[in-house]
């Protein structure tokens, strides 16, 4: 769809005054990370509008393969962010502004905004980034080096942090941050990262067995001299 389209006549296609933003996070050298873009001299997260015609589920996913590849991606609703002064006019302005692009008051992305925010768990490897119509560049972050961002988006970023610590605690779906087989190690570390703690190795390795949703494969990967541990997989439901 051309911008200029949208611009002027995204209420046709789009739900009104209502959006979508995802904090998309990975998982690499140890390090939790997550996708943003930038517009401008800031950086955003990754989101967009709900058509007309879609669910809110169906919104997520669309914009998700759009952003990173995936055809099926795991997300999570996180909450709803909807400040009386939610809306991003002056920013939209300074951006065309500085890109020599017509701007006009009465286009309805300046309007407030309530943002529907989810959070999603990917395989960085797996990921295809792809910036959005109006972004310049598409990066990931370590979540303690974060670039300065717009409006409440870092907030939106420290909650989805602090929800996926806990719903580490309490469910499984911290594997979608790893690749499809992994090992027992590698699944200790990043519990390690997402919760900021040490954790003791053999303790975690007995309660994620115990859960039995995890299948021990035949082959071993050998990563270190004298360390030959087994990789799993999540069992097939």
């Amino acid at each position: 769809m051309e911008i200029q389209k949208i611009l002027e006549n995204g209420t046709e296609y789009f739900l009104p005054n209502l959006s979508i933003d995802l904090v998309i996070i990975g998982y690499k050298g140890g390090v939790l990370k997550c996708l943003l873009l930038k517009l401008g001299s800031k950086w955003v997260l990754p989101g967009g509008y709900i058509k007309k015609e879609e669910s809110v589920d169906t919104a997520v996913s669309r914009i998700l393969k759009e952003r990173t590849g995936l055809e099926d991606p795991h997300f999570k609703f996180l909450s709803v962010f909807g400040a009386a002064d939610r809306q991003f006019e002056q920013e939209f302005k300074q951006y065309f502004d500085n890109k020599g692009l017509p701007w006009r008051e009465d286009y309805w992305i300046n309007g407030r905004f309530v943002t529907l925010a989810h959070y999603s768990l990917v395989d960085i490897d797996n990921t295809h980034p792809v910036p959005g119509e109006f972004d310049e560049a598409v990066d990931w972050f370590p979540f303690e080096e974060l670039p300065e961002l717009w409006l409440d988006h870092k907030t939106i970023v420290e909650t989805a942090r602090n929800r996926l610590k806990e719903d580490s605690k309490n469910e499984l779906l911290t594997y979608n941050l790893l690749p499809k087989e992994f090992t027992m190690p590698q699944l200790h570390r990043l519990h390690q990262a997402i919760l900021q703690q040490n954790l003791d190795r053999s303790r975690f390795q007995k309660k994620m067995l115990a859960t039995g949703r995890f299948e021990r494969l035949p082959k071993i990967k050998k990563e270190t001299p004298g360390s030959n541990p087994y990789q799993y997989r999540l069992k097939a439901k």
